[in-house]
């Protein structure tokens, strides 16, 4: 039995039989011609005739990865099409092209040297080196006239061992039929990863070299909870892969020392509802309303949205149900709602903006599905939130609108109730004023995606700062910190929902910070739930003490260990 380690990414683990995929073996280019030879006008001809079948490629992975894994994680395709009109690559390739080169070198060129430098990088900014490669692979193939090899109908109890995998690889992927994922490159940040993980695929990624001496064929154990590929796993290695994956745990769990964390699932489609019951979530701490309204022509109407809601309270009749109003503006577009073009759309008009603002009438029409919803069998643990929260005032009008839908529903005779109210602190003015929102709230959740973005000014889908959206800066951890304390000292409970949450190896942390609720992807609800049960307070509470006193991100890895 051979072992070799990587870093865990998707924390399950599956036993099958290895097939590699080399696609880089099908993308060996001719050699170049003679530059007299070339006919620019024609390369150019070609490359714009590629790049149009690419245009419609990515956006066809969109919307494939947008139903399976939701729309958050389907956004990486969307930086993918922005990569096509790049001006630096399409002026680069096009000035090659000039200079006499076909159209193929020039985007191997062109796009080889952004590769290295992102590859010179570290961090997340060396994980966009996998996101290029796969828009150069994508035109490579069109310009080669190569087909991709198709990844969607790989065998029952495949373990697909590659170099690396791109976001368009791993979203194509069939989680029935594939047993597990490792690669000689890749971080767990990377895109690919975190699609994995959405696929509820056991996944090892930056094995290195050693897991090129794996060969075809063989029979290999991934697990993605202690980073390892095990080569001819013993039963014994089996069994004791397979009690750590059992764990679902149904029921709340508690600290080693008693104290109850809700670990939640956050929900972006209701084919998700499910995975999160049958993954043993308490509940849902973030149920995204923007499946909705998107891939549509009109807005939903209250029936519709009040149908959505009541279904995800009967999927958890016992637990609460976190569900964020209409979010959309900044990277969500709505056509239908004509949305203002804005010259920094994150700084703009989105979330509790619009719903206050523009379409105020649309806010109206979820406030009554949501308090009809809560008068309903399960609705007694109906949570409202309302996001991108800056200012006091906001909230005090959102409680106004809610109890104006309340007193139009009481005069027309239809029955409701008043759900939990709260915010979601993703701007660092919110968390600055988190002691007033708490006393006007029944709770708090960090949504540290955007929490990062802001408190870093760093945005989230520009991978030139993407070193700076990093939730272990010592700021964004004092601001998480600050905003826990705020929201119990006014009264309220306080969650968290994020990528963040949802890795275990911060669970520690997160407890020692004080959060109340965390809430995540649900194939790593089962491994929180092990975590928190393994942590003591007061341990987690020194380690929280001990991060929160560091200076630097590096400081903060070295006191997690990571």
């Amino acid at each position: 039995m051979t072992t070799v380690t990587g870093v865990g990414s998707t924390p399950l683990s599956g036993v099958g039989t290895v097939r590699w995929y080399r696609p880089d073996e099908a993308l060996d280019l001719p050699d170049r011609p003679d530059p007299e030879a070339v006919d620019p006008e024609r390369e150019r001809d070609r490359f714009e005739s590629a790049r149009d079948s690419v245009r419609e490629d990515i956006r066809r992975a969109h919307d494939r990865a947008a139903e399976r894994v939701g729309d958050e994680e389907a956004a990486v395709f969307e930086a993918h099409e922005q990569f096509l009109d790049d001006p630096q690559l399409v002026d680069g390739i096009e000035a090659t092209i000039d200079d006499g080169v076909t159209a193929e070198h020039a985007v191997d060129d062109v796009f080889g040297e952004f590769v290295a430098q992102f590859e010179g990088m570290e961090g997340r900014m060396a994980e966009r080196a996998d996101d290029l490669r796969d828009v150069r692979d994508r035109l490579l193939r069109e310009l080669l006239d190569v087909d991709a090899v198709d990844l969607s109908a790989l065998p029952d109890g495949t373990v697909l061992l590659a170099e690396r995998l791109t976001p368009s690889d791993t979203a194509g992927l069939d989680p029935d039929a594939v047993a597990g994922i490792a690669t000689v490159t890749g971080g767990r940040t990377s895109h690919a990863a975190i699609i994995a993980r959405s696929l509820a695929i056991p996944a090892v990624v930056g094995v290195g070299e050693a897991l090129e001496e794996i060969p075809d064929g063989a029979t290999v154990l991934v697990d993605g909870e202690a980073g390892e590929v095990v080569l001819d796993p013993s039963e014994g290695r089996r069994a004791a892969v397979s009690e750590l994956d059992a764990p679902v745990v149904d029921d709340h769990v508690a600290t080693a020392d008693g104290r109850e964390i809700e670990v939640a699932a956050n929900v972006g489609r209701p084919a998700e509802l499910d995975p999160a019951v049958a993954r043993g979530a308490d509940g849902i701490g973030l149920f995204r309303t923007e499946f909705l309204f998107l891939d549509r022509d009109a807005p939903p109407d209250e029936d519709e949205q009040f149908d959505a809601i009541t279904a995800a309270l009967d999927a958890f009749p016992t637990d609460r149900v976190v569900v964020r109003t209409l979010d959309v503006g900044g990277d969500k577009q709505v056509p239908y709602l004509d949305l203002p073009e804005e010259p920094n759309p994150f700084l703009g008009q989105r979330g509790v903006r619009l719903s206050l603002g523009d379409h105020a009438d649309l806010f109206e029409t979820q406030l009554r599905a949501l308090l009809r919803a809560a008068a309903t069998e399960h609705g007694a643990d109906l949570a409202v939130m309302v996001p991108m929260v800056a200012r006091v005032e906001e909230v005090d009008a959102v409680r106004e609108q809610v109890e104006s839908v309340a007193a139009a529903l009481e005069s027309e005779g239809v029955e409701y109730a008043m759900p939990e109210l709260g915010a979601m602190v993703e701007t660092p003015a919110a968390s600055f004023v988190a002691d007033a929102l708490a006393e006007r709230l029944d709770f708090l959740s960090i949504g540290t995606n955007d929490l990062t973005q802001y408190v870093m000014a760093a945005d989230r889908e520009n991978d030139g700062v993407a070193d700076l959206h990093d939730p272990l800066h010592p700021a964004v951890l004092r601001a998480i910190d600050r905003t826990v304390d705020a929201a119990h000292e006014g009264g309220a409970w306080v969650g968290m929902c994020g990528e963040m949450a949802g890795d275990p190896d911060l669970t520690e942390l997160l407890v020692g910070l004080g959060l109340d609720e965390l809430s995540m992807s649900a194939v790593t609800v089962p491994a929180v739930k092990q975590r928190v049960r393994d942590t003591d307070t007061d341990a987690a509470e020194a380690l929280a003490s001990e991060v929160l006193a560091c200076e630097t991100r590096a400081e903060v890895g070295g006191a997690l260990g990571l």
